[in-house]
């Protein structure tokens, strides 16, 4: 059932122009989708439950953040009010000309379509017609063997909805020919909850094995004291007591070490760290014995 807002913006729904870029799973579609958009200037995309534009996710929620397949399905094609509103509500702020729609099949894009109150599609690109029969084979074996995932924007922007999967940059750049500008363009790489390879968790003593390197590397730091980590559905809150060594600038020193601890630690086990709390609780003098 369309709910209210749709019929509110519907006389501005019908001006925008839609097109659909269809392929089956797997097959390359969002790693190909903004390339797809720059063609036709296209500013707009929607895939998997998210409406992105250019670079930036401004609205909606991942539907490959569900657990099941079947769950996963039903987000993409804004099957809930819940999950339509606030697409619907941005695309009424932004007034985009044109939009892009991601599907597996003519009647996914067209559903999609349908459910958000945006007019009939007036053009289907597929992915036969951007890649090559051994360009979708590798990406569909990526997908089956590794069970990663493309979103079609760069790593920051999602980072904090996705902590705890297993996300990395993938940089895309493509020439467009002499004396023409390029297109580069940043996307993500992720593992999904219901792939075959499960969840994943992170030891508390990996993030304590972490830190006392970056203690070890920090000058200011002599040792690390305490360490404690909550895991929050958003991201990790670490707490720690360390050493200071005599002669250095407290403030400063915490604030470089505070730094460095969060940037390695989401690097390296791609969780979002919420807060980091870091308090000097003595001071260690490296002429004398022990510490005061």
């Amino acid at each position: 059932m369309i709910f209210d807002e749709i019929k509110e913006i519907l006389p501005f729904m019908k001006k925008i122009k839609v097109y659909a870029f269809v392929g089956p799973s797997g097959t390359g579609k969002s790693y190909r989708a903004q390339m797809v958009a720059n063609e036709k200037d296209i500013n707009f995309i929607i895939d998997d439950g998210l409406l992105i534009k250019d670079n930036a996710v401004i609205a909606g929620e991942s539907a490959k953040k569900a657990a099941t397949k079947v769950a996963t399905v039903k987000h993409a094609l804004f099957y809930e009010e819940s999950e339509r509103e606030p697409i619907i509500k941005a695309l009424k702020k932004y007034k985009p000309e044109k939009i892009l729609i991601l599907g597996t099949s003519d009647g996914m894009v067209k559903k999609i379509a349908a459910n958000l109150g945006l007019p009939e599609i007036s053009e289907t690109i597929y992915i036969t017609d951007v890649a090559t029969k051994q360009e979708m084979q590798t990406a569909r074996r990526i997908r089956v063997t590794e069970g990663k995932h493309v979103i079609p924007v760069p790593t920051f922007e999602i980072k904090k909805d996705f902590s705890g999967y297993l996300l990395d940059p993938l940089q895309i750049f493509k020439s467009k020919g002499k004396g023409k500008k390029p297109y580069i363009s940043e996307k993500s790489i992720i593992r999904p909850t219901f792939s075959y390879l499960g969840n994943f968790t992170i030891s508390d003593l990996v993030f304590r094995q972490i830190l006392e390197y970056l203690a070890s590397v920090t000058p200011a730091i002599h040792k690390i004291l305490k360490t404690r980590v909550e895991n929050f559905g958003e991201g990790a809150k670490i707490y720690m007591e360390v050493s200071i060594v005599y002669g250095f600038n407290v403030v400063e020193g915490l604030k470089e070490f505070k730094a460095k601890s969060k940037k390695e630690i989401e690097k390296l086990t791609a969780m979002n760290v919420v807060e980091l709390e870091v308090v000097a609780k003595n001071i260690y003098v490296p002429q004398e014995e022990g510490e005061q």
